[in-house]
């Protein structure tokens, strides 16, 4: 099994606490895998088996744990009175009704240690994260980054960083992918059939939702447009005008329900100038770009938006806040902001034609202060250089350089 360590290390800074490790992520991510992985560090660090107590809520083997009660049953009988320290590793826990009840009284009825992991926000929302407050850290765990993706595929050795970049382009990183053959026909059914399991279940079963062909319309349709300024009135008015009529109202809940399931990521737009968020008119992205090819199709003409779709993933896997600059008519596509510094970020296929590179320049006058502003791009000519205090990357050599400056 590939090691996931960023995420495996995120766990084991919080090992041997009370409090509750919370590891959240679209389905088929990798946070079972996770599980094995913390689980297999633990028994070669000495810690025998037998105190471990490892169940995944997606086998039948566990079916008949329905609730809270039946989960904390289970797990003091596995324990029977003894004193040693047990750790109880939870998947897909939202299966169980109640669950946190169990939790909660784990910690104060038993010596151990807890990891769980969910596919749904609704895990940490509302009366949920009041009851938990305080209790509890969450890990948001998301498909490959580009550098786990080449330690996860084992390529020919004619294959060029591009062949590779390219085929993460168009199938992205969900890690089970990798033990699948490199035909093209095998890897899409493979992602409708992933993105077709998560809307029925996190999303459509979850919030008996009805209109399923309008739930895919919207997807559709943010799928289109990454990176485009979009809301849910926006939304509405183009689905009504094409024979689909809703609200936005409704396109507001279906969003919502689309976030929790963590399909979509929703990016506000920061007004620079005032130093506020605003509440319109945010942006969306997919949380894999083999998922979003899976929805509408992978198109080379559409390469720009994808590579947008990629960076800002990646920012929030670095531990970034981002936002969108904005500022009257100039917009800057990403600042990345953590709590020593902040960056400012221009997202393009390419600066070559002279007008290209204009605008992308002119994006960052909004933002007139000493952070670094770079523009990624898919160009050679620009690998790393600076101009008039604005740097240029390759985005294969953003993506393979991990480290923050801080």
């Amino acid at each position: 099994m590939k090691n996931r360590d960023y995420y495996l290390e995120q766990l084991l800074n919080f090992k041997d606490t009370d409090l509750i490790k919370i590891i959240t992520g679209v389905r088929r991510c990798g946070k079972s895998s996770l599980l094995i992985l913390l689980k297999n560090y633990l028994i070669d660090n000495g810690i025998p088996e037998k105190q471990i107590i490892n169940i995944n809520f997606e086998s039948l083997e566990y079916s008949k744990i329905k609730n809270y009660n039946d989960l904390y049953i289970y797990v003091k009988n596995k324990i029977s009175g003894s004193k040693k320290k047990f750790y109880i590793l939870l998947d897909e826990i939202q299966e169980v009704s109640g669950w946190e009840k169990a939790l909660r009284s784990f910690r104060v009825d038993l010596n151990c240690d807890i990891y769980v992991t969910g596919s749904n926000a609704h895990l940490l929302s509302g009366e949920l994260a009041t009851f938990l407050s305080g209790r509890c850290i969450q890990i948001k765990m998301l498909p490959l980054s580009f550098k786990e993706f080449l330690d996860f595929y084992d390529f020919d050795n004619s294959w060029t960083i591009e062949d590779k970049f390219n085929e993460y382009l168009k199938f992205g990183g969900l890690p089970s992918l990798s033990n699948l053959k490199q035909i093209t026909e095998v890897k899409a059914n493979y992602l409708r059939d992933i993105y077709d399991m998560v809307l029925k279940r996190d999303v459509i079963a979850r919030n008996n939702i009805k209109d399923v062909g309008l739930l895919e319309k919207i997807l559709i349709y943010i799928s289109q447009n990454i990176g485009s300024s979009i809301s849910s009135k926006k939304i509405s008015d183009y689905l009504t005008s094409n024979g689909n009529p809703t609200t936005h109202n409704t396109i507001d809940n279906y969003l919502n329900f689309l976030e929790n399931a963590y399909i979509i990521y929703k990016v506000s737009r920061y007004d620079i100038k005032g130093k506020q968020l605003l509440k319109t008119l945010g942006k969306y992205y997919i949380v894999d770009p083999g998922i979003r090819n899976a929805i509408i199709g992978y198109r080379e003409d559409d390469i720009g938006h994808i590579l947008e779709n990629i960076v800002y993933l990646e920012l929030i896997r670095r531990g970034y806040e981002v936002t969108i600059g904005k500022n009257d008519d100039n917009e800057i596509d990403f600042i990345a902001t953590d709590r020593n510094d902040k960056k400012y970020y221009q997202v393009t296929k390419t600066v070559l034609e002279q007008t290209v590179l204009e605008r992308e320049k002119k994006a960052f006058s909004i933002a007139d202060d000493h952070f670094e502003k770079t523009i990624l791009s898919m160009d050679k000519t620009y690998i790393k250089t600076t101009e008039n205090g604005i740097h240029f990357q390759n985005i294969i050599d953003f993506l393979l350089d991990n480290k923050k400056d801080n």
